[in-house]
């Protein structure tokens, strides 16, 4: 096993249990190693000790329960093994600057909201899971769909793509199909919130000059410097790709987002939904 595949079996480890009692030498024995060496391993590798590794993603998961879930304050911080609720509260707000009970008023979002510019580059960051982006220029590209209004609870872009893949000419039937979050003024960190309302676009890629059917739009994507992220799985388990990028990747990569779309491409490489073996191409922009 090479050095990435020892931090990645590591870390999807302490993905599967931050809801039990692990500690540093419990993920050292995962990847059989001994404590002593792997530690300073895993130190010098992430930049980090395991043990605050783990407490930083506890952290990043709570916050996302309190949006997700109906569990109480207190139940979130004990689950994720923070002893007390004044050590859990000021954890957090050590995070995040709100107390638990701030951010889920706020409906502050931990995956999209979340989209503060790293503060040191960190070139020595191991991926999870084979996520290691491919920093590209992409050219400018001209989709025909459906543009729609959407929250994030909410469940407009399945009705969207129903709506959408019954009314696909078969002459496009082969080409590439993007789901788009379209960058606005809502998606600010300091307002965005669950019920903020943005918009979104599905469709298919065209040549600039194809004739756009009926009801649909025309959309340009605008190219520039993108990070290319691949998911591996079920759509079901994609959320766990986006927290890897959100609350893993971003923060130790020193990229900053661009205020341009990010967007899902489904290639021929995506063999269906409930396929374990489909891609999806991710796309974010960076400066």
């Amino acid at each position: 096993m090479n050095d990435e595949q020892i931090i990645g079996k590591a870390i999807v480890f302490i993905e599967n249990n931050l809801y039990e009692p692990i500690a540093a030498c419990d993920v050292a024995k995962a990847v059989s190693y001994s404590y002593y060496h792997f530690h300073r391993y895993f130190q010098a590798v992430m930049g980090e000790t395991i043990g605050s590794y783990i407490r930083s993603r506890r952290l990043t998961q709570a916050a996302w329960d309190l949006v997700h879930s109906e569990k109480k304050v207190l139940e979130i911080g004990i689950s994720l093994y923070f002893e007390t609720a004044e050590s859990f509260t000021r954890a957090f707000k050590g995070r995040y600057s709100l107390t638990p009970t701030e951010y889920r008023k706020n409906g502050i979002d931990v995956l999209i909201g979340n989209r503060q510019s790293a503060q040191k580059p960190d070139k020595t960051i191991i991926t999870y899971a084979g996520l290691d982006p491919e920093i590209m220029m992409i050219p400018a590209t001209y989709i025909m769909g459906f543009r729609f209004k959407t929250t994030i609870t909410g469940g407009e872009s399945v009705t969207m793509w129903q709506r959408f893949n019954n009314q696909i000419p078969h002459a496009l039937l082969s080409n590439k199909r993007y789901g788009i979050f379209e960058a606005g003024e809502t998606c600010s960190s300091d307002i965005f919130n669950t019920d903020s309302e943005t918009t979104a676009f599905v469709g298919i890629e065209i040549s600039e000059n194809y004739p756009i059917c009926g009801g649909m739009q025309r959309k340009k994507l605008c190219g520039g410097k993108y990070a290319k992220f691949i998911h591996r799985g079920t759509v079901d388990t994609l959320k766990q790709t986006y927290h890897y990028i959100w609350g893993i990747w971003f923060p130790k990569s020193g990229f900053e987002l661009a205020n341009r779309d990010d967007f899902e491409c489904y290639t021929e490489r995506f063999t269906g939904a409930n396929n374990e073996s489909s891609e999806i191409d991710i796309y974010f922009p960076i400066k």
